[in-house]
């Protein structure tokens, strides 16, 4: 046996699965940017990064909020005094002025028509663990999920990897915007039923990643009787709430089951986070909010493995306490996403390529379906490798988000400046001019060669019309039969 091989007999299954999900393109396109990161002056030519769905537009209101509040952060002159109460052991539960403040902003993104108990809070690591510590909480290894494709490239790895859940997808198509149906979600929940799947819950993105648009009252509604008919869990995923910009506007299932009363509230939980909205991803503040108490009991125990620092969780608490300025914050962040979303989504029409209608989130879901060489996903591949490595631009293949259809393309637009997104819209121009010119060139290739074909035969045709005509001619001259001889017998 090989050294490698005894070495892999002491590690966990866990350790040499290829499950994580590394191996998408999702990630490679990553891996691609890290590579060769895009500097506007160091490395003018590098890869621009539009695979990472990052809220930059507001970071200069929050930066203003801590000159204006230097005695939030214990690392001050002016919040020194309060040190010693932040850097001592703090448990699980976590600090009652940040679960508080978080409730409040819950409800403030939501429009204020729902409430939020502080003690249903549950920090997490990020909503990557706040997802992880759900699925431990409502299923066992082997029980699935259905989820509504296309779905965010690291369910795969945030829902499966340590838990052993598995997903079912239930499968959604561009003919009705990507929007599922109770059709469809009964077909799949049978499907998995006839394999003898157990199926213990729905999990929805509401606003949805990758496509960018909010769940309307009457889906949301549908959906909730879907999982209460069958008495399964459904998990909606929040965290784009504040990033919606247009009609129809953000809807959370928290008020919908406020206005069903027939609705077992066991079986709803929320996954909320900082790093959309607030554009927090580094803070790593996640949010399991159960209607459930023993979920609650649960996923409060299994923080201990990903808490928010306390540091952290205190200055959050005075700023998320400032109700001035989140009021503010909430109304400009939807402001400057609408004008970005509209800045890139204006410049890709004028180029002639759409999107996917959308009304929230930090990306668009580019259609360029007509570029494919044809309609595969190898197309597909082929097309994203030549945008990465030529058009050197990081964008995501639908087929990362278990698209139904290739030639669908994630492009985040919310994590750089203006003049970057510029230089990504003349990549992308430069790109498709030069991708139709070919296509011209060879299409006029094509037309030629028909031309000349064309030509070909109707000189060929004339010549058989014209050597008839001679024979004939020369069989009525001389009814005797031609020579062996004669030049047209020859011809």
């Amino acid at each position: 046996m090989s050294q490698g091989a005894c070495e892999n007999q002491l590690l966990s299954k866990l350790a040499l699965s290829d499950k994580h999900g590394e191996a998408s393109p999702y990630f490679h396109g990553w891996k691609a940017y890290d590579n060769n990161p895009f500097h506007p002056t160091h490395n003018p030519q590098g890869v621009i990064q539009m695979g990472l769905a990052e809220n930059q537009l507001c970071s200069d209101l929050i930066k203003e909020w801590i000159k204006e509040n230097p005695h939030a952060s214990i690392c001050t002159a002016e919040g020194i005094d309060s040190f010693s109460d932040i850097a001592v052991f703090q448990d699980y539960h976590g600090l009652k002025q940040f679960r508080q403040a978080i409730a409040t902003f819950m409800e403030r993104a939501r429009g204020g028509r729902v409430r939020f108990e502080a003690e249903r809070v549950v920090m997490s690591g990020g909503a990557t663990g706040a997802n992880e510590t759900i699925m431990f909480c409502l299923a066992d290894p082997g029980d699935a999920f259905l989820v509504p494709t296309p779905y965010y490239a690291a369910f795969d790895r945030d829902l499966r990897w340590r838990t052993g859940v598995r997903i079912i997808p239930v499968e959604c198509s561009s003919s009705n915007n990507f929007q599922v149906t109770k059709q469809a979600l009964e077909s799949a929940y049978l499907k998995a039923q006839e394999t003898g799947i157990k199926i213990k819950g729905l999990i929805i993105s509401n606003p949805s990643n990758p496509l960018g648009t909010s769940l309307d009252r009457e889906t949301l509604e549908s959906l909730v009787s879907f999982i209460n008919d069958k008495q399964i869990h459904l998990v909606c995923d929040e965290i784009y709430a504040a990033t919606v910009f247009a009609e129809p506007g953000f809807i959370s299932v928290a008020e919908i089951i406020q206005e069903m009363y027939y609705v077992n509230r066991d079986l709803i939980h929320i996954v909320y986070s900082l790093s959309k909205d607030m554009g927090l991803p580094g803070f790593r503040v996640g949010v399991v909010y159960s209607y459930n108490d023993v979920v609650v009991s649960c996923a409060r125990r299994m923080s201990s493995f990903g808490l928010v620092s306390s540091q952290t969780q205190s200055f959050l608490a005075a700023m998320l306490s400032d109700q001035s300025f989140v009021d503010n914050f909430l109304v400009e962040v939807s402001k400057r996403v609408a004008k970005r979303h509209h800045m890139f989504t204006e410049g890709l029409e004028e180029m002639g390529i759409s999107c996917l209608r959308s009304n929230a989130g930090l990306f668009v879901l580019m259609d360029l379906r007509h570029m494919l060489k044809d309609q595969t996903f190898d197309s597909e591949m082929a097309l994203w490798r030549v945008i990465i490595n030529k058009v050197k631009i990081n964008v995501s293949p639908g087929s990362s988000f278990h698209c139904s259809e290739p030639g669908w393309f994630r492009v985040c637009f919310a994590n750089m400046d203006e003049d970057t997104l510029q230089i990504a819209l003349e990549r992308i121009k430069d790109f498709v001019v030069g991708d139709r010119a070919n296509k011209n060139k060879n299409c006029n290739c094509i037309c030629n060669n028909k031309r000349e074909n064309k030509k070909r035969k109707s000189f060929q045709k004339n010549l058989k019309l014209s050597l008839s005509s001679m024979r004939y001619e020369e069989h009525v001259r001389s009814p005797k039969l031609m020579s062996p001889h004669s030049p047209l017998l020859r011809a």
